[in-house]
């Protein structure tokens, strides 16, 4: 569990949780879904030191340490919940990526079944925001690191950075781990485009339908996962929006700059969906495509054996009444009636195999302009 005290140009780290809140600025508690669950009594006897109130309800901790729990936002009388899932590449997807890298796709095509969508909870209060995230989760010390960094700027405009509330730090939080999808979104894009390749390949035949199918399954839960982040998001605004009316003109624009991200937020979520959905919909149309190009390929098959059928029809039925066993047949006692035959059905292929050929029935022939 990490404690840091924010506050207009400082950002300082502490060693254990304050027994009183400072006088200025908000505190920043993070800690891992573990570390929580551990010191949760700790916390919830800090948060009632600092603002007044119970804390957490029971129901908001159970969902803080579900790590199932779809992106939702709840608010109460003292504070407001938001769980957001993530989407970021999962244990492993990095590796295989790298494979299709060096040329084994095979191997990287696993990486679109590996796609992690922890939750990461926020309890903003007035004063106190607590973040709970998964224990993989670089979103806290990357903040962590980044706010340090601009509290250290000499350049005044480096501290207008920092964030000026819980809610302005919450939403930084839940900007960023929606930009990071830019970075899923190439890995996923790669790997359809290998999968597009094999099915629309001319000399290959596609087997790995296992495969292609859990990328679908991934691309809707994909599509579940931005629906609800973005209804997570809007509720927050109309929420927002429901919040007392400020007199200070600087509390005004504090209050119209969390809209402005908010909006941001939505924003960025709306393109992540439309970008899953059109990923979704090129599957979709690959999975078309492959199958109307097999139609093609299997009418061109039927066509050829259709024609040669069509000329050995007429050849069979010569030899059907040369071999018909009658004493008297023209041509069958004569030195040359076998020649003759022989000829004539040579004739007849030649003649339909032209014509087909003419009528671009066979081969890839194609009519003079």
């Amino acid at each position: 569990m990490r404690i840091f005290h924010i506050h207009a140009d400082r950002f300082e780290a502490l060693d254990r949780l304050p027994d009183t809140l400072p006088e200025q600025g908000f505190l920043w508690v993070g800690s891992g879904r573990r570390e929580f669950e551990v010191h949760r009594a700790d916390l919830q006897a800090g948060l009632q030191r600092w603002t007044g109130t119970p804390g957490l309800v029971d129901l908001h901790v159970s969902d803080l340490l579900n790590p199932q729990l779809p992106s939702h936002f709840e608010d109460t009388s003292w504070y407001d919940l938001l769980v957001f899932r993530r989407l970021a590449a999962g244990a492993g997807s990095q590796t295989l990526f790298v494979g299709e890298e060096n040329g084994t796709a095979s191997t990287a095509r696993q990486a679109l079944a590996a796609i992690d969508t922890s939750p990461v909870g926020f309890a903003v209060f007035d004063r106190v925001l607590v973040t709970v995230h998964p224990a993989d989760c670089l979103v806290r010390d990357y903040f962590a690191h980044r706010l340090t960094q601009h509290s250290m700027e000499s350049d005044p405009r480096g501290t207008t950075r920092l964030p000026a509330s819980p809610a302005d730090l919450m939403l930084r939080m839940v900007n960023h781990m929606v930009d990071s999808y830019l970075e899923l979104r190439r890995l996923l894009t790669r790997q359809l485009t290998t999968l597009q390749g094999e099915l629309l390949g001319n000399n290959s035949r596609f087997h790995d339908w296992q495969v292609l199918l859990q990328s679908r399954e991934t691309l809707h839960m994909l599509e579940d996962t931005c629906e609800d982040q973005r209804s997570a998001v809007q509720e927050w605004i109309d929420a927002l929006d429901e919040w007392p009316a400020e007199t200070d003109l600087l509390a005004q624009r504090e209050r119209e700059l969390l809209r402005v991200r908010s909006r941001d937020v939505l924003e960025h979520i709306e393109r992540v969906l439309s970008h899953v959905r059109r990923l979704e919909q090129s599957a979709e149309a690959a999975v078309q495509m492959h199958f109307s190009a097999l139609g093609h390929r299997t009418n061109d098959i039927m066509r050829t054996l259709t024609v040669l059928t069509a000329i050995f029809l007429p050849l069979n039925l010569i030899t059907g009444i040369f071999g018909m066993n009658f004493d008297w047949i023209p041509l069958l006692h004569q030195r040359d009636g076998f020649w003759f035959a022989v000829g004539l059905m040579v004739c007849i292929a030649l003649g339909l195999g032209g014509f087909f050929w003419r009528k671009r029935y066979l081969g890839t022939h194609q009519r003079p302009r």
